[in-house]
């Protein structure tokens, strides 16, 4: 049986800033992942941190958006060839990684593309402040607009592995080629848009035999969507399961010669029941709105910019109301702890909440008026527990 990380092995009492599983950054996280291929086709700067990574000459990324580690090995009957890759990958087993806090999209794509934790390359959440307007800033969408470059400035892996002379190319649908998210993101080399999982799959393959050394990385998005609208194991996200399950069969049987597949995820997901328990409502709640001037993140990962003079004040008020269901912690002691990295740049300090809650329980702080569609959600995630810090790392080679 395939041992999860050490840090997610019990159920952490009582709630303290240090007994939140902190993601495994520099061995086994999503950031981790493609330094490790490139530094097997001598990409200089790039370190291979997960060591049981065999190298080879073309690597295939293939991320679902969504499907959790936990997701994964609940559902077998509906993810027949991935679940084999769980028995099989390398000869050996498959393996989770951590995705990093929080586990959102548009963290996690950054940590995959630059190859850094959230601390370094700067999308903390997925609506974090602009310390430069004061305004909340959606990652996700990039709204308010920023410069992208100074928001992000690193160099993508892709990036890297292009001017290392590596044949680098993104496969994913049209509509993501010219935002920001992909330009600071996953840039670098050549953009191929295709709709259809299919289409992109089979051109994941022609890019992989392009060269003699090639980085492909492809996308699927709709596992994510469908936990968000319907629920995991809904019969529609089983469906989309279904799909993408036949999608990674088939990228893999048209592997070309001396390539390693791998799959993986930006996040897991859990389902929150629609009630007064599991569902706080910060619109509506007197004692934790005292104070704050933003309300960053989303429900299970809550980054809170307090106003001015007030944030011990905040922090103490959290704690009281939230302490038993949520991980809760000043900016410095979440910094302190490593929730975001091991170290944090300069220019992402400040866009890191007052106070960061980050949820246990199966419980989610919503903002029905100001985030009315993101609370409407059945399926949520970006905090640490398993079902949604765990993504898969499965792997063909041919």
């Amino acid at each position: 049986m395939t041992q999860l990380p050490t840090a997610w092995d019990q159920h952490p009492e009582p709630l303290t800033v240090s007994s939140a599983p902190v993601p495994e950054y520099g061995s086994g996280s999503l950031a981790d992942l493609l330094p490790t291929l490139a530094a097997g086709m001598d990409v200089p700067g790039m370190t291979a941190a997960i060591s049981e990574l065999t190298p080879a000459d073309r690597n295939c990324v293939f991320l679902i958006d969504g499907l959790g580690w936990e997701q994964l090995k609940a559902h077998p009957e509906d993810a027949p060839f991935m679940t084999s890759l769980l028995a099989t990958s390398r000869g050996g087993t498959g393996r989770p990684l951590t995705a990093g806090y929080p586990a959102t999209t548009a963290t996690s794509l950054a940590s995959v593309g630059t190859g850094l934790p959230p601390g370094a390359h700067g999308l903390p959440g997925y609506t974090v402040r602009n310390p430069d307007t004061g305004e909340l800033m959606n990652q996700l969408r990039w709204q308010p607009w920023a410069p992208p470059g100074p928001w992000q400035p690193y160099p993508t892996v892709f990036q890297l592995a292009h001017r290392a002379g590596v044949h680098a190319a993104q496969v994913s649908s049209p509509t993501f080629e010219h935002t920001p998210l992909t330009k600071v993101a996953l840039s670098g080399g050549t953009f191929l848009g295709r709709l259809s999982g299919e289409d992109r799959v089979d051109l994941a393959a022609e890019q992989l035999a392009a060269d003699d050394r090639s980085l492909v990385y492809t996308y699927f998005a709709e596992v994510d969507g469908a936990g968000h609208r319907y629920g995991v194991d809904s019969d529609t996200w089983r469906g989309q399961l279904m799909y993408a399950d036949r999608l990674v069969q088939r990228l893999a049987e048209q592997l070309p010669p001396h390539s390693a597949l791998y799959v993986t995820a930006d996040h897991g997901m859990i389902d929150v029941p629609f009630d007064e328990q599991h569902r706080i409502d910060f619109d509506e709640d007197w004692e934790l709105s005292a104070g704050v001037a933003l309300l960053g993140g989303e429900g299970r990962a809550r980054h809170v910019y307090a106003v001015p003079g007030a944030a011990n004040d905040v922090l103490t008020c959290w704690r009281e109301v939230l302490g038993e269901q949520f991980w809760v912690a000043s900016r410095d002691e979440a910094i302190a702890a490593g929730w975001f990295g091991p170290h944090i740049d300069k220019r992402v300090h400040g866009r890191i909440g007052d106070v960061i809650a980050a949820a246990r329980d199966d419980v989610l702080l919503i903002a029905s008026q100001r985030e009315p569609k993101e609370s409407a959600m059945v399926g949520n995630h970006g905090s640490m527990t398993p079902a949604e810090q765990l993504v898969p790392l499965l792997e063909v080679r041919s």
